[in-house]
């Protein structure tokens, strides 16, 4: 008997997480759904699955972070991003974090399977609905430009996500297991690399970035 591959799957949208249910459910062991982004780390971590479905905006962790952390732990597992931008830059920026797919939502239904099939067999997928040139171009500017987010570590991204967020230095330590002493030591290093002095600031520089939805 061959086993069926098992995938996990992200979206803090539950009528998008059933419809992702239905739609994989009759060819791959769908062995969970989570709805933000520390869950679905955690959930990977436990189940190994051989592949993810998830979305890049997703509460607090975003899903390229989440695909930066799963690869820093040796994760094997293949990642198909799942979502609503169509927009050549955050395909860039999600192939360049290691996504083996990228599909948007509204074309889900005749895409996703596919993309699943050639992530399994190695490949990669990018919906044709992005312009394959810009989608060059946007990865050949991103290698000779500085990325401002390239000198922040791990830990400053996920609080400059929280931050964004609207979420108090306490529940930000509350959420990363520290203390909130440290948790405004992390933002205020986070202030004066990126050149900022509010929280709005830092905010408006997720929002520009793509760590958190407009």
């Amino acid at each position: 008997m061959v086993l069926r591959k098992r995938v996990l799957v992200a979206d803090d949208h539950k009528i998008v997480l059933e419809g992702i249910r239905n739609l994989l459910e009759p060819k791959y062991d769908l062995v969970a759904t989570v709805e933000d982004g520390r869950a679905l780390v955690e959930k990977a971590t436990e189940l190994d699955p051989d592949l993810i479905v998830a979305d890049i905006s997703m509460p607090r962790l975003n899903g390229l972070d989440v695909l930066r952390q799963l690869k820093r732990q040796g994760s094997r597992a293949k990642f198909i991003v799942l979502t609503m931008h169509l927009d050549a830059t955050y395909a860039a920026r999600a192939l360049d974090a290691g996504a083996s797919g990228y599909v948007l939502k509204h074309s889900a239904s005749s895409e996703l399977l596919k993309a699943i099939g050639q992530a399994l067999l190695g490949r990669t997928y990018v919906t044709p609905l992005i312009d394959a040139e810009a989608l060059r171009s946007q990865r050949g500017t991103r290698k000779r430009r500085r990325d401002p987010l390239a000198n922040l570590t791990p830990r400053q991204r996920e609080v400059l996500q929280l931050v964004a967020e609207g979420h108090s230095a306490r529940q930000i330590a509350e959420l990363l297991s520290i203390s909130p002493r440290t948790a405004e030591f992390h933002k205020y290093r986070l202030m004066d690399e990126l050149g900022v002095r509010t929280n709005a600031e830092l905010t408006q520089f997720a929002v520009k970035h793509g760590i958190v939805s407009p």
